[in-house]
């Protein structure tokens, strides 16, 4: 799959270059500030053309997937009866997702470096203590595992698990939904596995920050790679990572905002299905 990847990356490199889209000047909006890849230069180059142009095509491809099987979803479910579950598990697996949409909003603000989620900081002035209020990406403070990451490396995909597993109950309990929702979460624990695999392989594609031939990127990745786990609080349970420290580096107000906001969405998600 790896080779059929980069064939497509190539491929669509290939055909930015020969379509004039390579080094024309291009720039981002000064609100949204480049990586240091690419820094605020749209399609600079064919490698970096070719893997945005892929990217946009991988998602397009995934929501017109996501749209087809929904729409099937609700056609199926037009014909039969929800399994009507307790109060009690109603809460619990409400909860359940909550929670999930509590982790994953809460790690837009701690971020994985296999994730695509930027990281931005203000930009000192001089050697003070003050700001200069311009802000800058830098997607390296990403390779330092702090919070979330000491959980997990997947803090953003990985809560889709439990959130399609408790969505499946709550959407009636049928077939229907384990396809759909189980499907999702299916889904999600094999992307995060392919993420690995790929850091194992040293591809250097893995997210934002990183290129190919960035060693000392590569290197910094290995090192965050090994200190943490796929498993949620398998690297605390190990002693690769401190308790302590994971408690205190929690992203506590994302995580709570995102679960309360994460309740909400599930509830007219619901309201939407049934």
């Amino acid at each position: 799959m790896s080779s059929v990847r980069d064939s497509l990356i190539t491929s669509c490199g290939r055909w930015a270059n020969s379509s004039n889209l390579v080094g024309r000047g291009l720039k981002l909006p000064a609100y949204w500030p480049g990586d240091d890849v690419g820094k605020s230069d749209v399609f600079p180059d064919s490698i970096t053309a070719g893997r945005q142009i892929y990217r946009f095509g991988y998602t397009a491809v995934s929501f017109v997937t996501l749209g087809s099987a929904f729409a099937s979803y609700l056609s199926s479910t037009a014909l039969t009866v929800p399994v009507e579950i307790s109060t009690r598990d109603q809460f619990l697996f409400s909860g359940v997702a909550a929670v999930s949409f509590g982790a994953a909003i809460a790690s837009l603000f701690n971020p994985s470096p296999l994730s695509l989620v930027p990281v931005f900081v203000a930009e000192p002035e001089n050697d003070m203590a003050t700001t200069t209020g311009v802000i800058r990406r830098d997607d390296s403070i990403k390779l330092r595992a702090r919070g979330l990451t000491k959980i997990t490396r997947h803090p953003l995909i990985l809560p889709v698990l439990p959130w399609g597993c408790a969505t499946s109950y709550l959407a009636g309990g049928r077939l229907s939904e384990f396809l759909l929702f189980g499907g999702l979460a299916t889904y999600a624990v094999a992307g995060c596995a392919a993420q690995d695999l790929r850091v194992k392989k040293k591809e250097g594609s893995v997210g934002t920050v990183f290129s190919p031939d960035s060693v000392q990127n590569d290197e910094v990745l290995d090192d965050f790679f090994r200190s943490t786990s796929f498993v949620p609080f398998v690297a605390a349970l190990d002693g690769r990572q401190s308790v302590k420290e994971i408690i205190l580096e929690f992203p506590l107000l994302g995580f709570c905002f995102g679960t309360f906001i994460g309740w909400f969405i599930e509830k007219y998600l619901l309201q939407y299905l049934l």
